[in-house]
């Protein structure tokens, strides 16, 4: 439930213009002019959009779900449940379940290693069961517990998965893109990372490649100002990620705003279709530390997320816009928290119980068969 405080700094931006008398149950929105800034550009998204209440209703519930699950694997890191890295999304959810709605499943994403959030958002994907049995390193994850955190796939939503090497991903989404145009497919590829991994060098080679041969190919910055534990004024000549591109196009949108988010993604891929790359930076914020060895407060103020949190929030900007315009009422909303809780309650008991891989998991889909190792045939005799 929010508190007055908060309703008051978010109902600005939650104002709704005017409601469609249609079944649907459409409601007209006006962003603010910060919304969006241009590079390069002729155009950018309406100020003015539209959603449905099942649409505002399931955004509600994508993004809860998303950050009860990382709250849930916070916890298991901390009982010893989940070990290695973990990379925690919470605050950023707006960006994922906005950007993931103007694709299809046969669309092709890939990201870096935050990306629990997007195997649960990708159309017909994953499930939290099997985020945190990966996390668990059980048979159940959808890497079948040998990726964890940084390595989850879903070849069936074409979702290729985060990469632990920084930037490493642009190329390979490069890659995605290229094919999707060489076997004319209709497809898109959309490529994420980080504010640090837009200063890598790969990054800017892959810009060139899909500039010259106009690749169907949308990169997006997730700009949550902070590069692991370094301010983005103090490790980028200039904080402007959209314009990194150069000649490549780029859009800066409000990634703490799902509309805003949605819209933005709807652009970028209509835009990557018809005249090749294009580049997104959304404006967001993580709550949390860059992985869970890093507190996130040795570096900034609690001041400073506690504000952000006030006024910012994805989530609780979501819910002011469904309660302000009498969209949904606390009540509704209640129900949607509490079913949350209880899918997570239930996925979390799942992946707990949920067996350890088989040793023979250890060779399995690491090579081809047969295959020669140093003269000798590589076969199923030398499995456990």
């Amino acid at each position: 439930m929010l508190s007055i405080a908060k309703r008051a700094s978010l109902s600005k931006q939650t104002k709704c213009v005017r409601k469609y008398a249609t079944k649907k149950s459409e409601y007209k929105f006006d962003l603010p002019s910060t919304s969006y800034k241009l590079h390069r550009l002729d155009a950018a998204p309406s100020l003015t959009t539209t959603a449905t209440r099942d649409e505002l209703v399931g955004y509600y519930r994508e993004m809860t779900l998303v950050r009860r699950m990382e709250i849930a694997a916070d916890g298991l890191y901390k009982q010893r449940q989940i070990r290695g890295f973990l990379h925690l999304y919470n605050g950023q959810e707006a960006v994922a379940a906005g950007l993931e709605s103007a694709l299809t499943k046969e669309d092709h994403v890939i990201t870096a290693y935050r990306e629990h959030a997007f195997l649960v958002s990708r159309r017909a994907g994953g499930n939290v069961k099997e985020v945190l049995a990966e996390l668990m390193g059980r048979q159940a994850g959808c890497s079948k517990g040998k990726g964890g955190s940084m390595h989850m796939y879903n070849g069936a939503s074409n979702f290729y998965g985060g990469n632990g090497i920084v930037g490493a991903q642009i190329p390979l989404g490069t890659g995605l893109a290229f094919a999707a145009k060489y076997t004319k497919s209709g497809r898109v590829a959309m490529a994420y990372m980080g504010d640090g991994a837009a200063n890598q060098g790969q990054v800017y080679e892959a810009f060139n490649m899909a500039k010259v041969w106009k690749l169907p190919i949308v990169y997006v910055v997730e700009n949550n100002e902070y590069a692991m534990g370094t301010a983005i004024d103090r490790a980028s000549a200039t904080p402007d990620f959209y314009t990194r591109g150069d000649y490549v196009p780029g859009l800066q949108f409000n990634g703490m705003d799902i509309l805003a988010s949605r819209d933005a993604g709807r652009f970028a891929v209509e835009y990557a279709k018809t005249h090749g790359p294009i580049l997104l930076e959304a404006k967001t914020y993580r709550y949390v530390g860059h992985s869970m060895s890093d507190p996130g407060t040795s570096y900034r103020d609690r001041s400073e997320i506690q504000h952000v949190r006030d006024t910012r929030d994805p989530i609780n900007l979501l819910r002011a816009r469904l309660l302000d315009n009498k969209i949904a009422t606390e009540e509704e909303l209640d129900a949607i928290d509490a079913e949350l809780k209880k899918e997570i309650h239930d996925a979390t008991t799942f992946a707990t119980e949920s067996p350890q891989p088989a040793p023979k998991e250890l060779y399995t889909n690491v090579y081809k068969e047969p295959v020669f190792i140093r003269g000798v045939e590589y076969s199923q005799s030398f499995h456990p």
